[in-house]
């Protein structure tokens, strides 16, 4: 017979009630971190394609305007600023990924 007292059973349910309880709120914040992350990451995803979009868009713009050209600025710059815009949030999805 071991030397120390058994438990009696309403501890031993106190006890694994705590541990489920405690345990349900870990996963709960940490879900909630995960989305706040994936919004955060969404915009700024978001953010990194439109603005350079809309500076190569601007600029083109100017450049029709001020430099007439066979070729359009704006049509150029528009899908320069787009690739830019993509491989920029190619980069900051690549950076995020990496700390998690």
């Amino acid at each position: 017979m071991s030397q120390f007292p058994s438990r009696p059973p309403d501890e031993d349910s106190f006890q694994q009630t705590v541990t489920h309880k405690a345990d349900r709120k870990h996963r709960a914040r940490q879900g909630r971190k995960r989305v706040w992350f994936g919004l955060g990451l969404f915009g700024l995803v978001g953010w990194s394609v439109t603005i350079p979009t809309l500076l190569g868009l601007a600029l083109g713009r100017w450049l029709d305007h001020h430099l007439p050209s066979r070729y359009s600025w704006t049509l150029m710059l528009l899908v320069l600023g787009i690739g830019l815009g993509c491989w920029n949030a190619w980069y900051w999805i690549q950076k995020e990924s990496r700390h998690e």
